[in-house]
């Protein structure tokens, strides 16, 4: 990675940045979130089924982006009526938003048929038998795929392996007859339209196998489906939880390459199954936002202990939750020593009142000093959005960069903001 990178993103000096919005900051790539938004648009494609990308906005949602995402010819995918009205507010199609979730309330069920939401991924009994009953009342259509947890084992970290047998989300496959039972339900109503199944096998997955075995066997489950039921599968939704890379100990599978393999594998299945599949829908987050951001801080102190260096930053867990979290491991590098030679091995710390608050350890660093600026990679997945107001924190401001030109889309908190709920 050459001494430029380090130095700017998107052709504007991490310095100037610093000094124009401030630090703790989220700043995107906007070039890169756009090219890898028409890359899984370009590579996922396929002619005998029709295809469709549909960005999880859950990895990080605001307006900018969703315009980004509309501009693409993408679709969305939102786990909550904050990220709807966040797309409504951006002016996003209603007829292209996929509403997920394992317990969608009934104000959410209300406002996905008041607005004209394209599609509900149903999880389970008690939701689908309440929306049948909403649509009824409300006398609003609404097209439903059911999440199925097909039992395939991702390799990647407990908290985000999604398709267990135990998983919260969608219903095992093993369990025939509740799934049955669910359809012939949803069969019965006039405003509700069974399109297909959902599954998702987790997240960070660099297993191409993984989604090979989740093919076959949503094809072969939507087979026994049609046969049994004489109830037409036309949709299947692969989730997404394709990897990025963080550290040298990841190796995303590159976006043409895992594209291609997906088609592929669909169409072969589709044919050997002969179903009834029209189309075949993807929801990558991560792999489009997380390597387009970074996060700027400012370090403060520095000290050193019986075994450890520390080098604190005047941000940390409140920003950036996923080390605590997930052991989620990051790159950094000290951007006004770009070139310096790294003699220093230092844990890179928070300013969070937590033991926990770790954002980096055995970071390879220059000597360090406070004042200098460090810039954290691959931030842009479930960084802000899973930010918070812990010890009375700020959240930080979100640019984008590109060609040159910075662009404030989110501003920072101010300590005024975290009390505007008071009374």
């Amino acid at each position: 990675m050459g001494t430029e990178h380090i130095l700017s993103i998107g052709g504007v000096s991490c310095r100037e940045l610093a000094e124009t919005y401030g630090t703790p900051l989220m700043i995107y790539d906007q070039a890169e979130i756009e090219r890898k938004l028409t890359s899984f648009r370009k590579h996922f494609v396929s002619d005998k089924l029709q295809t469709e990308v549909a960005y999880a906005s859950k990895a990080f949602t605001c307006k900018a982006l969703l315009q980004l995402v509309k501009a693409a010819g993408c679709s969305l995918d939102v786990v909550s009526g904050g990220e709807l009205h966040c797309a409504r507010g951006a002016g996003f199609p209603m007829e292209k938003v996929f509403f997920h979730g394992n317990n969608k309330t009934p104000a959410e069920l209300s406002m996905i048929l008041e607005n004209g939401v394209g599609t509900v991924v149903l999880d389970n009994e008690m939701e689908a038998a309440l929306l049948v009953e909403m649509a009824a009342e409300k006398q609003k259509e609404i097209d439903v795929l059911l999440r199925i947890n097909p039992g395939v084992e991702a390799h990647t970290h407990q908290y985000i392996i999604t398709a267990n047998p135990d998983s919260k989300f969608g219903i095992y496959i093993g369990e025939r007859q509740r799934i049955v039972d669910l359809l012939k339900l949803v069969q019965s109503s006039k405003f509700v339209h069974f399109k297909g199944f959902h599954a998702h096998i987790g997240s960070q997955i660099f297993d191409s196998q993984a989604f090979l075995s989740e093919i076959r066997t949503l094809a072969e489950f939507s087979k026994s489906i049609e046969t049994e039921l004489d109830l037409p599968v036309p949709f299947i939704s692969l989730g997404g939880g394709f990897g990025a890379y963080y550290t040298e100990e990841d190796q995303p599978i590159p976006v043409e390459e895992i594209c291609s393999l997906l088609v592929k594998a669909c169409e072969e299945e589709a044919e050997k199954n002969a179903l009834s599949l029209q189309k075949i829908i993807i929801e990558p987050g991560r792999s489009i936002v997380a390597e387009a951001g970074s996060t700027l801080y400012t370090v403060g102190f520095c000290k050193s202990n019986a075994n450890k260096n520390y080098v604190f930053v005047d941000g940390g867990m409140a920003d950036n939750i996923r080390p605590a979290l997930y052991q989620a491991k990051y790159r950094c590098d000290v951007v006004t020593k770009a070139d310096a030679p790294k003699t220093l091995t230092a844990t890179v710390a928070g300013k969070c009142c937590e033991s926990g608050d770790i954002l980096i350890e055995n970071a390879s660093l220059p000597a360090v000093e406070p004042g200098d600026l460090l810039l954290m990679y691959t931030t842009g997945a479930y960084g802000y959005s899973m930010a918070s107001n812990y010890n009375r924190l700020p959240r930080p401001a979100v640019v984008f960069a590109k060609d040159g030109q910075a662009k404030l889309v989110i501003r920072r908190e101010t300590f005024e903001d975290l009390e505007h709920l008071e009374l």
